[in-house]
């Protein structure tokens, strides 16, 4: 199983960027996905879930309106669309997906699998 994170990068505020995941050895259908954080000297934290179908997704208070989560199984892709950037939005982005459950997803403890994280850094 992999999971592949990339699109981040340097931008400024205000700006968008799209965040894509790729996952490789899981059926598409069979995991829901979260996107998690880490900023600098901070602990890893939420930012945005979905589940396995899709259906229904959450969002940490602080991204809630700016950040929407979808996902793309025909092509077991998640996606993280995060608009009106903000400079606390740097940090390394990492997806994650939990098999075979839709419930508890903001807890890292769900997971059963990581990507490697990209980087967003947002200036001001």
């Amino acid at each position: 199983v992999q999971l592949q994170a990339f699109g981040g990068g340097l931008v400024q505020a205000g700006d968008s960027l799209r965040l894509s995941c790729a996952a490789s050895g899981l059926t598409s259908s069979s995991y829901s996905m979260g996107w998690f954080r880490q900023a600098p000297g901070k602990e890893r934290e939420f930012a945005a879930t979905i589940t396995r179908s899709g259906g229904r997704t959450s969002y940490a208070d602080s991204v809630k309106g700016r950040f929407t989560i979808s996902r793309d199984n025909a092509k077991n892709t998640v996606y993280l669309q995060m608009n009106s950037l903000k400079p606390e939005d740097t940090a390394v982005y990492y997806c994650a997906a939990a098999v075979g459950t839709d419930s508890n997803l903001m807890y890292e403890y769900r997971y059963n699998f990581w990507g490697q994280g990209t980087q967003v850094t947002v200036s001001s």
